[in-house]
């Protein structure tokens, strides 16, 4: 069989569709850029807020637009790189008995957790964030306080972006562990 259709499995001579590592690799790669690109808001971050710091207790003032940028910055951050972190596998989990369970095992528990609650949880995020961000939008929001920051509509427009990001990760991790569950190993090239 061609190797561009089809995946021998070694276990049991069945064959898994390549179609799919190959939405694989792009999500990754996707998620990868954005990560590395997100990360550098970290060091915009800690400049505008030692600059907070500094202007607070040392010159006794203080901006409203700079403590609103740190906001936003966190947010962007976070919303962005949360696909990154899934791609990684360094979110949040429970890794008392996931740690002990073997690879395939452990494919298959990221499988169904991700399928009852990741797949859930970003489709209602995603859903319930359309409207809010198109309201925003439409008002051209900012920031209600005098010397806020203008455009808030921009920071509200990354809530659906982020959460098809993680979405998009989501749906790249199924696939490595549905190969690993059917397999017990991802095919070569892939994480």
């Amino acid at each position: 069989m061609n190797r561009t259709k089809a995946l021998e499995d070694g276990a049991g001579g069945r064959t898994l569709p390549l179609l799919p590592l190959a939405r694989v690799r792009w999500i990754d790669q996707l998620n990868d850029r954005v990560g590395r690109a997100t990360s550098w808001l970290t060091a915009v971050m800690v400049v505008v807020t030692t600059s907070d710091v500094l202007l607070r207790y040392v010159f006794n003032t203080s901006f409203v637009f700079i403590q609103e940028l740190e906001w936003h910055l966190f947010a962007v951050l976070f919303l962005m790189a949360a696909g990154y972190t899934h791609l990684k596998g360094k979110h949040v989990r429970v890794d008392i008995l996931y740690t002990r369970l073997s690879p395939r095992r452990q494919a298959l528990v990221d499988l169904v957790f991700g399928l009852l609650f990741l797949f859930p949880t970003c489709f209602l995020l995603i859903k319930s964030s359309l409207p809010f961000v198109a309201h925003s939008w439409a008002v051209l929001e900012g920031s209600p306080d005098p010397g806020g920051l203008p455009a808030r509509y921009l920071l509200k427009a990354v809530i659906p972006v982020g959460f098809i990001l993680i979405g998009l990760q989501g749906i790249s991790e199924t696939i490595k562990n549905t190969y690993i569950v059917l397999r017990g190993k991802l095919p070569s090239g892939l994480g």
